[in-house]
């Protein structure tokens, strides 16, 4: 039976709690600007790597980092507990850090991997639902009642230090994710507002302080609301104290029904057809479908890079980011299917990026062709390719009866510059441009060899005439983009 002392006590922290998620407070977050180097930068890339990592599996279309609960839980009938005792016996999940050795970790060829890839930050989850961190943390220590960071246990090395000291070499910005929530810490299950206040804030401070990421992307929040989690009472110190209080990001994942609600930025996660309106937004996903490392996912599990290049001009001409995430194995290295699929974004941003980088969204997202525009992706329990391919049905191969997105549109504000970038070329050589007219000597130019293009008016619509197609000329892409110069003037 609780005594009156308590009850007080339980009281004064609902009067605590429901004082911290004031409705203006939040207003006022969400109105914050979005720094400017982040809608210039368009292309980020998520790091998910840990213990998960050394096994590596889960059932397809589902996350390997997850592998802790599905074990646990015996999730998919039993299908990871199973599998876990097949291969690692009576060994405990914690055990397996031993194993998560990084010995092929190189920060320095990570950090350049990902400069060619054309990508303009990186989100390194410094710290997912198992709690195991990074870098050295005494709250882990001490809360798990046992050695649980890299410095002490695996790698023996503190990982983000090492990785953004790398990235710092080369114009990729540094940012971090850190779970809210860790699905086990005894403290957290005994108590989550005293876990928030005395654990996971205190890592936050810390990886602000220390690490100065310009990027804090949380999880783990949906189980509890934003008055447990404190969100307010951090975001305050993070905007009006912390060192990084005017160049930080962060984004929605705050506290139960703050996702979409609330926040800097909206992170839809493989839900590629949300429109946020002007709000900011930020979509990640895997190359294959689960964010860590799944040795059951087959070549053909993962998206092509024409996939990805689609995904990126799509998200940016709609007004918002792309964090593609990779998956690092237990050594260190990044599989090379997923390196690939990184070099040859790198390769076509090199070309078209700057149709991607620092633009904004312009007065339409796209031009589409006849027919309908609500095709949805058919999506049977436990396939994920769908999640992929919902781009190319939007584009390069509609189903019968369906529109296609012929033109992503973007647009250069500070050089009045728009660009029309296509999935395809048209079967003529031709690109109708609908409701678009030009000013009488506007320039437009083709992006892949800076070559002046023909146009005509045509019934209040403008008609360019494109160079047939030559590999001596310019290489086949996975969309091509011209450029109209001076756009308005």
């Amino acid at each position: 039976m609780k005594t009156i002392s308590s009850i007080l006590v339980l009281m004064l922290l609902a009067v605590s709690s429901f004082a911290q998620s004031d409705r203006p407070d939040w207003k006022a977050f969400d109105n914050r600007p979005v720094p400017e180097w982040y809608k210039d930068a368009k292309f980020g890339i998520f790091i998910t790597w840990g213990v998960y990592s050394v096994p590596a599996y889960a059932p397809k279309g589902n996350y390997s980092e997850w592998y802790q609960f599905w074990m646990q839980e015996k999730s998919f009938d039993g299908n990871v507990y199973d599998y876990h005792k097949k291969v690692y016996g009576d060994k405990t999940y914690y055990q397996l850090a031993d194993d998560f050795k990084a010995e092929l970790f190189n920060p320095d060829e990570w950090a350049a991997l990902i400069e060619k890839a054309g990508a303009k930050y990186i989100v390194p989850v410094a710290k997912h639902h198992d709690g195991f961190t990074w870098w050295y943390s005494k709250e882990a220590n001490e809360h798990w009642g046992f050695p649980w960071n890299a410095t002490e246990i695996g790698p023996k090395r503190d990982l983000l230090g090492d990785l953004l000291n790398a990235v710092r070499k080369t114009s990729v910005k540094p940012g971090v994710y850190c779970s809210l929530y860790e699905w086990y810490n005894p403290l957290y299950k005994k108590n989550p507002e005293q876990y928030a206040l005395t654990h996971v804030i205190p890592q936050m401070k810390e990886l602000i302080t220390k690490y100065k990421p310009y990027v804090l992307w949380t999880d783990g929040d949906w189980d509890d609301s934003d008055t447990t989690w404190h969100s307010v009472d951090f975001l305050k110190w993070l905007y009006n104290e912390s060192s990084m209080k005017d160049s930080i990001v962060t984004y929605d994942r705050w506290g139960k029904g703050i996702r979409f609600k609330h926040g800097n930025v909206y992170t839809p996660e493989y839900q590629p057809d949300m429109d946020f309106g002007n709000h900011y937004f930020e979509e990640s996903r895997g190359i294959g479908f689960s964010y860590g490392y799944n040795r059951v996912e087959d070549s053909w599990d993962y998206n092509s890079s024409q996939t990805l290049i689609l995904l990126l001009s799509d998200l940016v001409s709609r007004g918002g980011n792309f964090l593609l995430n990779i998956g690092p194995d237990k050594h260190g290295k990044i599989p090379p299917i997923m390196q690939e699929r990184l070099l040859d974004i790198g390769a076509w941003l090199k070309t078209n990026g700057e149709a991607i980088y620092n633009t904004r969204k312009w007065k339409q997202a796209c031009q589409w062709s006849a027919g309908r525009r609500d095709y949805k992706p058919e999506r049977e329990e436990g396939d994920f390719k769908a999640n992929g391919d919902f781009i190319l049905k939007q584009t390069v191969d509609p189903p019968k009866g369906y529109a296609a997105k012929e033109v992503f549109f973007t647009y250069n504000p500070k050089k009045n510059n728009l660009y029309a970038i296509l999935p395809k070329l048209p079967s003529k050589n031709e690109l109708l441009l609908k409701d678009i007219v030009l000013p009488k000597g506007t320039v437009v130019r083709w992006i892949a060899n800076s070559q002046v293009l023909k146009w005509q008016t045509k019934d209040k619509n403008t008609v360019v005439t494109l160079p047939a197609f030559s590999n001596n000329e310019f290489k086949q892409q996975a969309a091509y983009t011209i450029k109209i110069e001076n756009f308005g003037k």
